[in-house]
């Protein structure tokens, strides 16, 4: 009790609990000087390289119903694997179908539902990890045996099983991969706060009547905020690819609807007469997951207070 008291006498009058986890050497999220971070980043050619891609995926992306020449589900058997030309810019697939317009729909798809997924992920993440490291004894315990038995198997494989299990279709693909890859989130967000916890400014918090929930929101989630949001940045690659993957299988969108997974199911048996099929959704692909692994890798710099 003693050490309660003499924790609060440090605490200056007026100031905020915040200020004594950056005088310890945190950074809240609240405290980040944004100016200071799109400096970092305006200054690296990489990250500016991953957020071009990036921009330019999604605006594409959005503006597929615009810009795309020709309906994607449309058929024109006539057309069968066409070449290049004005009326069908990247050709045609095995069912006559534009090629380019597929291309720029599937993109919705793809890119969409990664967002989707990696938003849930880091929030149920965030607060699972959280309320475990906080919380301490029993509750720890048992989540982290849950989140154990979850990293115990390769997600990927997990995400497939219970993708199967439920059904086919995109949402069924978006359940499976959420349901287990918010345990690697969990576990980092539960070491963060473990190292929180304990530290003066929490301390004082919990001595001057402040709630657990308050304390958890206001105190811990926005000091370990910044390096789960470089996590959740470089995260993104991998959903792009799980998403796609559990496609290529069937296991989600079905024809006629484009998405670059798919895509690459469907232009498989075609490899040799027509290998551009395969060749341009995976491209897209791997320029998605280079986009948002170089942006990553900025913003992990930028957001690096040891820089400053």
């Amino acid at each position: 009790m003693n050490d309660k008291r003499e924790i609060l006498k440090s605490v200056p009058a007026r100031e905020p609990f915040e200020m004594m986890g950056q005088r310890a050497g945190l950074v809240s999220w609240r405290a980040i000087n944004r100016q200071d971070v799109l400096r970092r980043l305006a200054r690296d050619r990489t990250a500016l390289a991953g957020l071009f891609i990036i921009a330019l995926l999604i605006t594409l992306a959005l503006a597929a119903p615009l810009i795309a020449p020709h309906d994607p589900a449309a058929q024109d058997t006539s057309a069968r694997l066409a070449s290049p030309s004005m009326a069908f810019p990247l050709g045609t697939d095995n069912l006559g179908r534009c090629l380019l317009s597929r291309l720029l729909h599937g993109a919705r798809v793809t890119l969409m539902s990664a967002l989707f997924a990696s938003l849930l992920v880091l929030m149920i993440g965030i607060c699972v990890g959280a309320v475990s490291g906080y919380a301490g004894g029993w509750v720890d315990t048992f989540i982290m045996r849950v989140v154990d038995l979850l990293l115990a198997f390769p997600l990927l494989i997990l995400a497939l099983a219970i993708t199967g299990f439920i059904g086919v279709g995109m949402s069924s693909v978006l359940i499976g991969i959420i349901s287990v890859w918010w345990a690697s989130y969990a576990r980092i967000v539960r070491s963060l706060v473990l190292s929180l916890r304990e530290r003066p400014f929490i301390e004082a918090a919990r001595s001057a009547g402040v709630r657990p929930a308050r304390i958890i929101t206001r105190h811990i989630i926005p000091n370990v905020i910044a390096p789960i949001i470089v996590l959740a940045t470089l995260e993104i690659g991998s959903l792009i690819l799980a998403i796609s993957g559990l496609n290529f299988l069937g296991l989600g969108v079905q024809s006629p609807t484009p998405e670059w997974g798919a895509m690459l199911n469907d232009g498989r048996p075609f490899l040799h007469a027509a290998p551009q099929l395969m060749i341009y959704p995976g491209l897209l692909i791997s320029l998605a997951v280079l986009g948002f692994n170089l942006l990553g890798d900025g913003l992990r710099d930028a957001l690096d207070p040891r820089l400053k």
